[in-house]
């Protein structure tokens, strides 16, 4: 494994986007958050309790609960049929009783991805995120010691920790074959994860597993640490301490419009997927020429007057968009 690549926190937003977003690289920022007020009280889990009691709005979330055996490991059973984890539902400021409390739980919890806004509001008044666009909006995660298994998101993600310690092992999309990736469908919440990366040392299950894993980037992110994590990156988060927290945002740093590439992946799996694979070779060809362009603009040969559709794509998202709706209700 390698180290993931470090840098100060970014002076402004745009150096933010210019030296950290763009390059698609993962990036460790140290000290990003260090003099937010949720970190200088999480020192103790009474003030990180007490701080966030401020803001509680008494909403109700679902909360993960394991048993000891398991060790914090959420996971699949053993049949692959369920989980070996239950789900409460509850309040916030009764799983943060549980976690952030002075008697030892009897099970690990969890609690994850809960909007600031919905359960903490004011929260993010005071620790504020200049480095991003005022509408994303951040949310936190909560819990004891656990280890999520290896996933990806559809869309960027910049991770803060709060309290606790994390460590971050991530593997690169381009491993994806060596991963051993689960179902899509039934999956601990939401995303498909990597079963190799959390099977056992050298499982003759997962063969390939090896070259992915000498390929992985680790860190450790103490309090006040944050993480730049590009879409698309498998990440396994391991929280170490007796108690975690951690406040991570969401967003696509490069949309041009509402559609998301893993739609535009749905779609081709069901158009082109179960075809003969020489004409998926054929689709193949078209997708680097037109989507991919590793050779540069498609119809760079012409004058740029004369490329219509594949012009601006700030000027044709619409017109692109309206056709392929009026496909998919069955236009010719």
């Amino acid at each position: 494994m390698k180290a993931i690549a470090e840098a100060g926190p970014p002076a402004d937003a745009r150096q933010f986007q210019r030296e950290v977003v763009e390059p698609c690289r993962p990036v460790v920022l140290r000290g990003l958050v260090a003099d937010w007020p949720a970190v200088r009280v999480a020192r103790t889990a009474a003030g990180l309790r007490d701080y966030l009691a401020r803001f509680d709005c008494g909403s109700e979330m679902d909360a993960f609960f394991g048993d000891p055996a398991i060790a914090g490991k959420y996971y699949y059973s053993d049949d692959l049929t369920g989980f070996n984890f239950i789900r409460r539902r509850m309040r916030l400021g009764q799983a943060m009783a549980l976690i952030l409390g002075d008697a030892p739980a009897d099970q690990s919890v969890y609690a994850g991805s809960l909007p600031l806004c919905d359960y903490l509001p004011g929260f993010e008044g005071e620790n504020a995120m200049p480095l991003l666009p005022a509408s994303v909006r951040p949310r936190i995660w909560l819990g004891h010691a656990s280890n999520v298994s290896a996933h990806y998101d559809t869309v960027d993600n910049l991770a803060c920790v709060v309290a606790g310690r994390r460590r971050f092992t991530l593997y690169a999309p381009q491993l994806v074959e060596d991963l051993y990736v689960g179902p899509i469908d039934h999956t601990m919440a939401g995303q498909p994860v990597a079963m190799a990366a959390a099977a056992p040392p050298g499982d003759p299950r997962y063969p390939r597993f090896a070259m992915a894993k000498d390929a992985a980037l680790t860190a450790d992110l103490e309090p006040g640490d944050a993480l730049y994590l590009p879409k698309l990156w498998w990440h396994q988060v391991e929280a170490t301490a007796p108690y975690n927290g951690l406040v991570n945002y969401w967003w696509d740093a490069f949309a041009a419009g509402p559609d998301a590439p893993y739609t535009s992946m749905l779609l081709a799996m069901i158009a082109i997927a179960e075809r003969p694979a020489p004409e998926r070779d054929a689709w193949k060809a078209l997708f680097d020429h037109y989507v991919f362009r590793r050779n540069g603009h498609p119809l760079a040969h012409l004058p740029p007057e004369r490329h219509g559709l594949l012009g601006p794509l700030a000027e044709n998202y619409g017109k692109i968009r309206a056709r392929v709706m009026y496909l998919l209700r069955g236009g010719a």
